[in-house]
């Protein structure tokens, strides 16, 4: 079992290497969704097998924290900038064929979204109903013998409707299971907790590193033109910059709709390079608002230091109880991508002041926060009387390393990450009590 055990975590550090010894770029190369940012899809085909838990051990308790699932833009916003600035050179007479097509495009975008802004989509339910058919199936014994599930949700609609697909999916397969959830404001200082802080994200050193990314790379004024037929007009009233960054962004809306079968005409318009320079962009905004960046004092994920001692008393409880089952929580990416970094996971707690190293390094925010991203810490022990557990994190459904020693990776001692994490906290409550609003 043991020989076992290390193979399989050989295998999945192979596959952690292979998998940063490729560049973005390459990946965009063979799918352009890639480059899609906090809009990418949840990566549920070729998930790895998992490594047995050391013998003796048997799982009794999934803390979790996950994204919603797919939806559909969260308002017109979205689609203005294209459709603004296509709609008015149309009534000019200033579009191409070319740009006629895009305009349309954009229109039946718009079509499809309208009256359904920020809803979560079908492909949404099912990827929850199938995230907790997999955590059915990978850890029966959590769920067995009438197990208790507690899920919670923000209060925004998607995500109290994947909570409820989750649990739905739960009950059809473990109909003893007894089930509590939760929608409130009462819950949402951790759930989703906001502060002055996360409004200096964006400062003006951390915009200007942004934009040095991307004048270096600006290479798309001669496609994007090519939708309109006079260049002195374009030069005049049109900002090429944003126009294409939102059709891209548009274009990427496409596979989490009904529409996700349909040809995608949007990405016709760009190359391999201009969607990793998006996503280059994209990944930058995400570390400034999410990471532990030195350009705006790397202080941001410590907005989730009241979750992740949530996640904690909620443990202790099960332990000290000698329960089984689940605590589920529901929420957005603007959470989960900051706890992970909270909490080191796969090295995303790195810090730096170099916006462009981060490819390299391994800090790949559309990893971390896909539609359905999730976080799941797997609780293990020897009898139901067991004080010191072991546990696992699973990033996506997939093991994950964390910031601790180990001699059972990716199985860490229960005592060490207690201790650990707690420090973590006391050091984000610190952070955070300058800037800080009521609970």
């Amino acid at each position: 079992m043991k020989n076992k055990s290390f193979l399989l975590l050989l295998a999945s550090c192979l596959l952690s290497l292979a998998t940063l010894a490729q560049s973005a770029r390459s990946f965009i190369e063979r799918d352009y969704n890639f480059a899609a940012g906090n809009y990418a899809l949840y990566p549920e085909r070729g998930l790895p097998q998992l490594t047995p838990a050391p013998q003796g051990y048997t799982p009794f308790y999934i803390s979790h924290y996950g994204r919603h699932g797919s939806r559909y833009l969260n308002d017109m916003k979205g689609f203005m900038i294209p459709y603004k600035t296509l709609h008015e050179a149309d009534s000019l007479g200033k579009l191409s064929a070319t740009g006629k097509m895009a305009l349309e495009e954009i229109r039946k975008y718009i079509a499809d979204a309208e009256g359904r802004w920020g809803d979560l989509s079908e492909k949404g339910e099912e990827q929850q109903r199938q995230i907790a058919h997999r955590m059915l199936q990978n850890f029966p014994e959590v769920f067995s013998d009438g197990a208790s599930v507690d899920a919670h949700s923000t209060i925004v609609t998607r995500c109290a409707l994947s909570m409820g697909s989750f649990i739905l999916q739960m009950v059809k397969e473990r109909a003893d299971l007894k089930v509590s959830m939760f929608n409130s404001y009462s819950t949402m200082w951790y759930m989703n907790h906001q502060n002055k802080l996360r409004h200096t994200a964006i400062n003006r050193r951390g915009q200007e590193a942004v934009e040095k990314m991307v004048m270096k790379c600006w290479h798309h004024d001669q496609k994007m033109g090519s939708l309109f037929n006079d260049t002195a007009y374009v030069r005049q009233h049109v900002d090429l910059v944003w126009l294409a960054y939102y059709l891209m962004k548009a274009s990427f809306t496409q596979q989490h709709t009904e529409r996700s079968g349909e040809p995608n005409l949007l990405q016709q318009f760009f190359s391999p390079s201009d969607f990793y320079l998006f996503w280059k962009v994209e990944n930058a905004w995400s570390y400034l608002q999410s990471g532990f960046c030195m350009l705006n004092d790397a202080k941001m994920p410590y907005l989730q230091s009241y979750l992740l001692g949530k996640i904690i008393s909620d443990a202790d409880s099960v332990i000290a109880g000698s329960q089984h089952g689940a605590s589920l929580r529901f929420g957005h990416e603007t959470v989960l991508l900051p706890l992970v970094c909270l909490m080191g996971v796969n090295g995303y707690d790195l810090s730096t002041d170099n916006v462009e190293e981060l490819e390299q390094k391994g800090w790949w925010a559309n990893m971390v926060y896909p539609m359905a991203g999730n976080l799941q810490i797997v609780f293990y022990r020897k009898s139901a009387t067991d004080r010191q557990p072991l546990i696992k994190v699973l990033l996506n459904e997939k093991e994950a390393t964390l910031p601790l020693p180990s001699d059972l990776a990716p199985y860490y001692r229960w005592s060490d990450f207690r201790d650990y994490y707690l420090r973590k906290v006391a050091e984000g409550e610190s952070a955070l009590s300058s800037t800080a609003t009521k609970r």
